[in-house]
């Protein structure tokens, strides 16, 4: 009986023994890291910004209102006459103060303008490759700010990029 029993106990010693020296000998986890979805840009942008801060500019942005598109953008990337990717997008508008009601009454023309935007930049190659590079974000946001700001005029003070996805089909 003794004989049969034997190997059992072994080979749970060994196991208890090999996660022990697992658990001892773990690494310590890497430490965070900042992932920027635009590139590395973004902390070049930000050190030029804080490198003139204009009081005027701090307090009017803290008081700037945020209009959330409801409806995500969805933007097909098309090669050879075959659709080969979905980019989904997601948007906020930046407002001076008051005129958040203008933009929702807006919106079925602004979200027009902005997929007409979002095609040809799709078209020109925008969405093909590192898509968010910071060079290629660029442009489509000034693009989306130049558009929001014909259809509204100056109240419109930026275009927020929230959600950008690339499927590949």
């Amino acid at each position: 009986m003794l004989g049969k029993l034997l190997p059992v106990l072994l080979a749970l010693v060994g196991t208890g023994i090999g996660i022990g020296a697992g658990v001892a000998l773990r690494p310590p986890p890497p430490p965070p890291m900042e992932i920027h979805p635009c590139g590395p840009g973004n902390d070049m942008m930000a050190e030029e910004t804080e490198a003139e801060p204009a009081e005027e500019e701090v307090t009017d942005s803290t008081q700037n209102e945020f209009v959330r598109f409801s409806n995500q953008f969805v933007v097909s990337v098309v090669e050879d006459d075959k659709i080969v990717a979905l980019v989904v997008m997601s948007l906020n508008v930046e407002v001076l103060p008051g005129n958040t009601e203008e933009v929702f009454r807006q919106q079925p023309k602004l979200r027009d303008a902005f997929l007409q935007v979002m095609f040809n930049h799709a078209n020109i190659g925008g969405f093909n490759g590192a898509f968010t590079d910071t060079n290629k974000m660029t442009l489509l946001r000034n693009a989306l700010l130049e558009t929001a700001r014909r259809q509204l005029g100056e109240p419109i003070v930026a275009i927020h990029i929230q959600d950008l996805v690339r499927q590949d089909l």
